[in-house]
């Protein structure tokens, strides 16, 4: 097996200053790092997320050790999410198929890692069949076919659905104050004692943090709640965006703070979704990572948030997948505190007959302090990968 190697890749210019760097504007690059199996050019994998840095991914060296080439890729937007463009995302993983291609491999697949999945079922739909040709702000995204040469399988580990659907799962109805962090309306905060049902039979402590329970009235409510916040960022956006390019002079996109987008009732009341999980997040604890200055989509723009967060959004995990044709592996791990069976039946259903399950039992969105996991893992990609 040789040492890891490290690609850097042209990439097409995007918008305006969507980089602080003048150097990555002028000659816009990614990254990403890869074993290449020696003496053997048969299957080569890329594992990308939108903006986490993959490049120490940890299914690269079992992988390599399988006999597949796997690169961890980084996108354009590599630790900052605050103007990403999923179309744009699509076009950088393209750029790492080609490279790939180029390098002689005789088949592609992709890993879809976390919020990586709903980024390569977007990829190999619009591989497929090309229909992005505009952002959700109507502006066009000059994507071409060439761009997105298709890639042979998807395989999906602790797959999220798509950042869409995570904020519309996430967001905290109890805000009252777009403006204001620390603003709450206690009937729909999930992180009120009197909504937990904490005390009352069959709630159990779990690894030392108590679990709760909601009852249905509550949660009812709570689920309207996010809609009708969510319903109203985005309606103000859109707003915001026709005032901003129907005034001369003014800037064509702008930057907002989205607080407090980590309320989901599943990381409290394990009788949710039931899975293998811990009450929390897969960040912590969950109430902190909500109030923190840096979370999922704290700091976003107009286009952006359109994009990946809003209704809007071309970038639906479940909804792209079922349009691609490639055969699908789907590794549901079974303790994630962020994936839930729900989650596995939406990306079954979806996949159809192309589409099949391994559970990786007890395994953690991260796979992290799980070493004997990671194998497991890896030979299930590099069987069902070996047998395209």
């Amino acid at each position: 097996m040789s040492d890891l190697k490290i690609a850097v890749i042209d990439v097409k210019p995007g918008a305006s200053m969507e980089s602080q760097s003048g150097l990555q504007m002028l000659r816009p690059r990614i990254f990403g790092a890869y074993r290449a199996p020696a003496d053997r050019r048969k299957v080569a994998a890329i594992v990308m997320h939108p903006t986490s840095n993959f490049m120490g991914h940890y299914l690269i060296e079992p992988l390599a050790e399988r006999g597949i080439c796997c690169m961890g890729l980084n996108s354009r937007y590599m630790g900052n999410d605050t103007l990403l463009l999923m179309e744009r995302a699509i076009q950088d993983l393209g750029a790492g198929v080609k490279y790939l291609r180029d390098a002689g491999y005789e088949k592609v697949v992709l890993i879809g890692n976390s919020g990586g999945a709903a980024l390569a079922s977007f990829y190999q739909a619009q591989a497929e069949r090309l229909t992005a040709t505009q952002f959700p702000d109507g502006d066009p995204t000059h994507l071409h076919a060439d761009d997105l040469p298709p890639v042979d399988g998807i395989a999906l580990c602790a797959a999220h659905l798509g950042r869409s659907r995570l904020m519309r799962d996430w967001i905290d109805p109890s805000v009252t104050d777009e403006h204001d962090p620390m603003s709450v309306d206690p009937a729909l905060d999930m992180y009120d004692p009197r909504h937990g049902g904490q005390g009352v039979q069959g709630v159990r402590e779990v690894q030392g943090v108590q679990e709760v329970r909601y009852d249905a009235d509550f949660l009812a409510r709570f689920s309207a709640g996010q809609q009708a916040r969510l319903d109203r960022i985005e309606q103000w956006a859109m707003d915001r965006l026709r005032t901003l390019r129907a005034t001369p002079g003014a800037p064509r996109d702008q930057a907002f703070i989205v607080y407090r987008t980590h309320a989901d009732p599943r990381c409290l009341d394990l009788s949710i979704d039931a899975n293998d999980r811990a009450p929390g997040s897969v960040w912590g604890d969950a109430r902190q990572v909500n109030y923190s200055a840096n979370a999922m989509g704290r700091t976003t723009s107009l286009t952006a948030f359109l994009s990946q967060w809003s209704s809007r959004s071309q970038a639906d995990g479940p909804t792209n997948l079922a349009r691609t044709s490639v055969p699908v592996l789907l590794l549901t791990y079974t303790a994630d505190q962020s994936t839930f069976p729900s989650t596995r039946d939406a990306w079954m259903a979806a996949g159809g007959d192309r589409i099949r399950n391994v559970d990786i039992v007890g395994g953690n969105h991260y796979l992290a302090g799980q070493p004997a996991l990671v194998p497991q893992a890896a030979d299930a990609i590099a069987g069902w990968a070996d047998g395209l």
